[in-house]
């Protein structure tokens, strides 16, 4: 397996469980003279936690005063390209014997029950893959229906051997690390209509059977989970695949997941980190209000001695960037000079719908993307009785740029205000949020789409998508 050590950036460091220590001997053929590194999964990453310089005879020694949290680590090469794995649980005094030139076939240990037992599984699951892999093989070659049915029959077979191995590996081993490992790697298994439906119904019967026994036998509070490759990926896939994209179903569950997970401060680390990166950069424009929520419940007033002042800052500026313009919530007013010197405001506008549009005169992809959004605003919009309210930034440029490209490309029909440095210096000195902040600007040109009462409709789409969202809310009413 060649995969990269990385260091989490994110957190202070990794705070080991206490009592007793622990203490790993290692003898690693054919290095000598040379560090070699204990590290262990985190969601994508692969945090080195100890090193150990290794002697004349390829031995040395992990060695710490607290205990590790529970999971499954990475022996690192001393070119750190590689690694091999082995399990730490309750039992943190053990040998290790490896070598590069027999590691394929096992690794070798003493007072290990655990990695014994998850030894013979992974030569279990080495040599039943080989297996399968000659049957996919001789199947591509196979030269009549008759053959490709038998080859296809043993595959079958095959697959439900190594389930029956894993779920009996499971039973006698119940309480093991492996045996936890393998019950949170299982997924529901589908049965009669539920596998082959007919119709509507057998096709959400099976939908619900299956969300609601994804997590048959995992307890989130288990932080054990926190440390391997797949536990990361099984919640990917439960809210990709099962949890309906709208923000109550998915705070629901995240809230879920932490209400166990808090007993565990490994898994809360793990779940904070995984949903504020996931949900810190939307992919859909309703996610806002799923970070909002995070920063209020769960950082806004706790500490957590993983986090650093880098990594809160950037939550906090985040969910105060999102809190003025959440999906369904009124958008901020906005009170600037207009062309003529007066104050317009946002929210004397009145229309039915309400285009905003965040532009810098100076920017290249305004300049092509503002006669776009006025062609389609003369051809359908003004007619369905959108309204345009432009907000043009001060940047590079100056008021004469802005002046020049509304009279040249003839866009006075819009609302067109000055957002001027100086008017956004005197709202920070009197620290009142910017409108860069309040309708997270980060890149121009930015739309917005409002309704009447200028609740916010749809963000940060193109020009073409509001068209096409502005439609279906006409056809709805």
């Amino acid at each position: 397996m060649k995969k990269i050590f990385v260091f989490f950036a994110f957190v202070i460091s990794i705070k080991s469980l206490a009592q007793n220590g622990y203490e790993i001997k290692i003898t690693f053929k054919p290095f000598k003279n040379q560090y070699i590194y204990l590290g262990h999964y985190f969601g994508k990453t692969y945090p080195i936690i100890d090193s150990t310089l290794l002697n004349e005879k390829g031995e040395g020694v992990f060695k710490g005063n607290n205990k590790l949290n529970g999971g499954i680590y990475l022996v690192g090469y001393p070119n750190r390209n590689g690694f091999f794995e082995i399990l730490i649980d309750e039992q943190q005094h053990f040998s290790v014997m490896a070598d590069t030139a027999t590691i394929a076939s096992g690794v070798k240990f003493s007072n290990s029950p655990d990695n014994v037992l998850f030894t013979a599984y992974q030569q279990h699951m080495q040599a039943s893959g080989k297996k399968i892999k000659a049957l996919q093989d001789k199947l591509k070659t196979a030269v009549n229906k008759k053959d490709s049915a038998i080859i296809e029959a043993q595959l079958q077979k095959d697959d439900v051997d190594i389930n029956q191995y894993r779920e009996d590996l499971i039973k006698k081993n119940k309480e093991s690390l492996l045996g936890v490992l393998l019950t949170a790697m299982r997924e529901p298994v589908l049965t009669g209509n539920l596998k082959d439906p007919k119709n509507k119904a057998d096709s959400i019967a099976a939908y619900q059977f299956y969300k609601n026994n994804f997590w048959d036998g995992v307890n989130f509070w288990d932080g054990r989970l926190a440390y391997t490759p797949f536990f990361e990926d099984k919640i990917d896939k439960y809210f990709n695949q099962l949890v309906a994209l709208e923000p109550d179903s998915v705070i629901k569950e995240i809230d879920y997941m932490l209400s166990f997970g808090s007993a565990s401060e490994e898994m809360t680390r793990f779940l904070l980190i995984k949903f504020v990166n996931r949900y810190l950069n939307q992919k859909y424009m309703w996610e806002d209000a799923v970070f909002v929520h995070l920063f209020e419940k769960y950082f806004a007033n706790k500490q957590y001695d993983w986090l650093n002042e880098r990594g809160r800052k950037t939550i906090t500026d985040r969910a105060y960037s999102l809190m003025a313009n959440i999906m369904g919530t009124p958008a901020a007013d906005i009170e600037l000079p207009d062309t003529n010197g007066k104050t317009a405001s946002l929210y004397a506008l009145e229309s039915p719908f309400t285009v905003v549009v965040f532009w810098d005169p100076t920017c290249g992809h305004c300049k092509e993307v503002l006669p776009k959004i006025d062609s389609l605003y003369n051809a359908k919009w003004k007619a369905g009785g959108i309204k345009i309210f432009a907000v043009a930034k001060e940047t590079d440029g100056s008021k004469k740029d802005w002046f020049d490209f509304i009279k040249d490309h003839h866009l006075q029909e819009w609302t067109n205000v000055y957002y001027s440095k100086a008017d956004d210096k005197l709202r920070t000195d009197n620290n009142i949020p910017g409108y860069s902040q309040l309708y997270d600007i980060n890149s121009f040109p930015t739309l917005y789409f409002l309704d009447k009462d200028k609740k916010i409709i749809a963000k940060k789409l193109t020009y073409d998508q509001i068209d096409e969202i502005w439609q279906l809310k006409v056809k709805g009413q």
